[in-house]
């Protein structure tokens, strides 16, 4: 995006149409700065009268009898207002300062809302390509830069503007076009050396952004799998490659700071310069008795205030450029498009039965990886459908595509009817609950997360859902019971009770469709039997698609759909595929030897533990 393509997209956020009061506080802020402005310009003419009446005494003008009078009167008034001025331009600057906050503020929220809220918009397969650390500190200087466009922008260019064109007025009624044509070739250089110096450290600013970016983005993905960098002992391979990503930001941190010191320098000589240049006119035009040493005086404070709203003017540029450069990965996000999006005019899904069907549904991740080809079946309303297949048969993209994660590349998906990509994504998704393989918790407390199967839910009902799920018991024995944290992802929880946090939100929500994406695989088979109970009793009565990889959990299914390469390939009931001698019966009797392997295997170890052979420790290992 442009500079110019950004700022249009940020003005509705900074002159938001549904805010007339911060419209006026956007006049009132602007009105205040340009009377500071005026303020700041007068400043140095009451220098002048204060340097010109104290000469004036000094030299003898004033007649004795009118001394006492003199004192007291022209130079203390005269210093008087100029410290007066003073005060009440920082007044000025600060009540602006305050009023406009509440502006920028307004801004930074709204636009940070908007672009959060379109990430959760964007399809699973933008955040299945983006780094979660990547986008959470995109979203942070993000917010940033637009707190400074707004605020550099408005308050500072603009009134930085308008005291240019005083000062050359000044200098060009008290003066003569010699201080005009320095101070304006001043500005004009000044100026130019702060663009040409600012875009040379964006390109440094750029690259220190991306290096910091890929260190928070290492940091997170490494203390996110915390026990895995523990199970490998790769805590110095973890440490090496953070260091590697700092060592970048590192260089060119340093490479940021030099460059603002070159640009500060050069600022500094260029102004300097006009500023001797200036005092030199009028020191000569004060000896030719054209001008009064308050002239002096005045040129010199005039330069010095000058040189405030220059070094504002490289900030302001260096500060946009920099607000531009931190939002510009905020304004890529916002210009996505979101892969799956609602039909204009789409309505809610209207659920009877919850009677599933697919109907020569095709569907590929990427160009040449077809991933379901052809695929129909029906999962009647109230009933189980289990489905089965290898690894990478397509299983859980049925659970995807039904969520409408991603949308078909051929035929169609109905419930009740209704195709899935004619009714809205919200109502499609609140008639499903999932539990899956890997249940991921907020880092809130257990209450929260079962809480967040229905919003709305009292205490008595978050503690029934618990009940139903058979946690109520476990969370019984917490010292805090339900507001107890979990942990990051619900680290402090073991498999099983993620799992029934899990059971219990979808129990709490109580939808009439249920997805169970294999949500036993990964526990132990006591903790299996527990877990799969519960699950049997959410399912009741409900139109359950159940996603297995242990398939002595799903011989109770009405239907057993079989998935291979993409296609179906066989469908029926446990014992009549069993009686088909099928690759369902390969895949049974497979996992049975692997099952009676292991079994024997645990009897051999328990002989051998009470014959002495073996160590109890041995026997764990």
């Amino acid at each position: 995006m442009t500079p110019r393509q950004i700022i249009d997209a940020l003005w509705p956020y900074v002159w938001p149409h549904d805010r007339p009061d911060l419209k006026r506080t956007v006049v009132v802020s602007l009105a205040l700065v340009l009377v500071a402005k005026v303020v700041t310009v007068a400043m140095p003419y009451t220098l002048k009268w204060a340097t010109d009446a104290l000469v004036a005494v000094a030299g003898g003008k004033v007649p004795p009898a009118e001394m006492v009078g003199w004192l007291i009167g022209a130079p203390v008034l005269a210093t008087a207002l100029y410290g007066l001025s003073r005060i009440l331009m920082t007044l000025l600057v600060q009540v602006r300062e305050g009023m406009f906050a509440k502006v920028a503020m307004h801004a930074v929220r709204k636009l940070a809302l908007s672009t959060f809220e379109h990430m959760h918009r964007l399809s699973l397969r933008f955040h299945l390509e983006k780094k979660t650390g990547g986008l959470t500190r995109v979203l942070e200087r993000g917010r940033a830069g637009i707190e400074n466009i707004s605020r550099m922008a408005l308050m500072t260019l603009l009134p930085t503007i308008v005291e240019f064109a005083l000062v050359m007025a000044v200098c060009a009624i008290e003066f003569d076009w010699r201080y005009v044509v320095t101070i304006l070739s001043m500005i004009v250089a000044y100026l130019w050396f702060t663009i040409v110096a600012s875009e040379w450290r964006v390109k440094i600013r750029r690259s220190m952004n991306e290096s910091d970016t890929d260190a928070n983005t290492k940091a997170v993905d490494s203390l996110l799998n915390f026990e895995t960098v523990k199970y490998f002992g790769a805590e110095e391979r973890e440490a090496k490659r953070y260091d590697k990503s700092m060592a970048l930001y590192e260089a060119a941190s340093i490479k940021t700071y030099t460059s603002l010191a070159a640009l500060n320098i050069g600022q500094g000589i260029i102004f300097t310069l006009a500023l001797a240049t200036c005092m030199v006119m009028a020191a000569q035009d004060v000896v030719a008795g054209t001008k009064t040493v308050g002239h002096y005086a005045m040129v010199n404070l005039l330069m010095l205030q000058l040189f405030i709203p220059l070094n504002f003017m490289g900030m302001v540029y260096r500060e946009i450029k920099q607000g531009l450069t931190d939002i510009e990965k905020m304004m890529e996000v916002m210009a996505q498009s979101p892969e799956v999006a609602d039909k204009p005019g789409a309505r809610d899904l209207a659920v009877e039965g919850a009677a599933i069907r697919f109907e020569n549904v095709r569907f590929q991740y990427d160009a040449g990886r077809t991933i379901l080809d052809g695929v129909s079946f029906d999962v009647p309303a109230g009933k189980m459908v289990a489905i089965v297949g290898p690894s990478g048969a397509g299983k859980s993209t049925v659970s995807r595509i039904l969520l409408r994660f991603y949308d078909v590349a051929g035929g169609r998906v109905t419930i009740d009817g209704q195709d899935i990509r004619d009714v809205t994504q919200r109502s499609l998704r609140a008639a499903m609950g999932v539990v899956p393989q890997d249940t991921v918790l907020f880092n809130d407390t257990i209450a929260y997360n079962i809480n967040y199967g229905r919003a709305d839910a009292t205490d008595a009902e978050i503690k029934e859902a618990a009940k139903l799920a058979q946690i109520d018991g476990f969370i019984a024995t917490l010292p805090q019971g339900y507001k107890t944290m979990v942990g990051e992802r619900g680290l402090k929880l073991s498999g099983g009770e993620k799992q029934r946090v899990a059971i219990a939100r979808t129990i709490l929500k109580g939808p009439p469709i249920l997805l169970l994406d294999e949500a036993t695989s990964a526990l132990d088979s006591h903790t299996e039997k527990e877990i799969q109970d519960a699950l049997d009793r959410v399912s009741k009565n409900r139109t359950t698609i159940v996603i297995a990889h242990r398939l002595s959990t799903i011989v109770h299914a009405d239907t057993i759909i079989v998935l291979d390469k993409g296609k179906l390939v066989e469908q029926g009931t446990h014992a009549e595929l069993m009686t088909a001698d099928g690759l369902y019966a390969s895949l049974w009797n497979r996992q049975r030897q692997a099952e009676k392997a292991r079994e024997e295997l645990a009897r051999t170890l328990e002989e051998a533990e009470k014959s002495g052979a073996l160590r109890p420790a041995d026997a764990k290992v």
